[in-house]
C-alpha cells in the first residue's frame, strides 16, 4: 500500500470500490446469507442491500427522482438468495453508471461520506470472504483523511489533547492544538482504517504502539456511526 500515491477525488474511489465488489461477488453469488463479523446482524445480502439503497437515494437527490425512478425504486427487501443477489449487483451496477455521470455534471454532496461508508464495506466484505485487504487499493489515502478527521471532531468535541497518529511515511494530528500531547502508531494503512471505523476493540486499539496511556483518547475512537465492538470483529493484520 503505498501512501504516497496520488489521492483520487471521491466520485473515482467510489466507482472503484463498486466495482471491486461487483467482481467479488459475481464470482461468490452463494456468500448472500454468510455473516458479516464487522456488520452485527447483517448478512452479506444485507450489506449489498445498503449499498444499492444509498446509491439510489443519492441519484434520487441529484436529479430530482427522475433519474433514480428510470432504474426503480430503492430496494425494499435484502437479497435472499443467489438469484436475489445477482439481480442487486445488476442494479447496483446500472446505478452506479447513471451517479457516474451526474457526478460529471454536478458536485456530489458529501461524496466523501459515500466513498468512506462504500469503501469501509468493501474491507468488511473481504474481511468476511477471508480475502487479504487491497493493496495499494486507492481508497486508502483519500479515505483515511476523512476518518482522521472525523476523529479529529471528537477529539476536539470531548475537550482532549491533540493526538499524532504516524503510519510509515505518514502522519496526522487530530485535534486542534498542532503540538500534540501523545502518539499513536499503526503499521499500516489498513490496520489504522479499521481501528478508525469500528472494527477494533478497545484491547485491539490499546494494543497499538502508543507513546502515553492511550486511556483518555479511547472514547474518541466512537465517532459518527462508529464504535469500537465489545468483541474482536477481526485480526489486525499488520499493514
Amino acid at each position: 500500500m503505498n501512501m504516497d500515491q496520488a489521492e483520487l477525488p471521491s466520485h473515482a474511489i467510489y466507482r472503484q470500490v463498486r466495482e471491486n465488489v461487483i467482481g467479488l461477488l459475481t464470482e461468490r453469488a452463494d456468500a448472500a446469507g454468510r455473516g458479516v463479523p464487522a456488520c452485527p446482524g447483517w448478512t452479506v445480502g444485507d450489506l449489498v442491500h445498503h449499498l444499492v439503497g444509498i446509491c439510489a437515494r443519492v441519484i434520487g437527490r441529484l436529479s430530482g427522482q427522475g433519474q433514480a425512478q428510470a432504474h426503480g425504486p430503492a430496494p425494499e427487501a435484502a437479497p435472499s438468495g443467489e438469484s436475489d443477489l445477482a439481480k442487486l449487483l445488476i442494479r447496483w451496477a446500472e446505478l452506479g453508471e447513471c451517479l457516474d455521470r451526474l457526478s460529471v455534471e454536478v458536485a456530489l454532496p458529501r461524496g466523501h461520506i459515500l466513498a468512506m461508508d462504500a469503501f469501509t464495506h468493501e474491507l468488511d466484505l473481504r474481511s468476511t470472504l477471508k480475502l487479504p485487504p487491497p493493496a495499494g487499493h486507492p481508497g486508502y489515502p483519500g479515505m483515511l483523511a476523512v476518518v482522521i478527521d472525523g476523529l479529529s471532531e471528537e477529539v476536539v468535541g470531548r475537550g482532549l489533547p491533540s493526538l499524532r497518529i504516524e503510519l510509515p511515511g505518514a502522519h496526522w494530528i487530530a485535534g486542534r492544538d498542532r503540538r500534540p500531547a501523545a502518539t499513536v502508531w499503526a503499521p499500516g494503512p489498513h490496520d489504522l482504517y479499521r481501528t478508525l471505523t469500528g472494527r477494533r476493540t478497545c484491547a485491539q486499539i490499546t494494543a497499538l504502539s502508543w507513546s502515553a496511556d492511550p486511556a483518555p483518547w479511547l472514547p474518541a475512537f466512537a465517532w459518527g456511526p462508529f464504535s469500537p465492538p465489545a468483541r474482536p470483529a477481526e485480526e489486525p493484520v499488520g499493514c
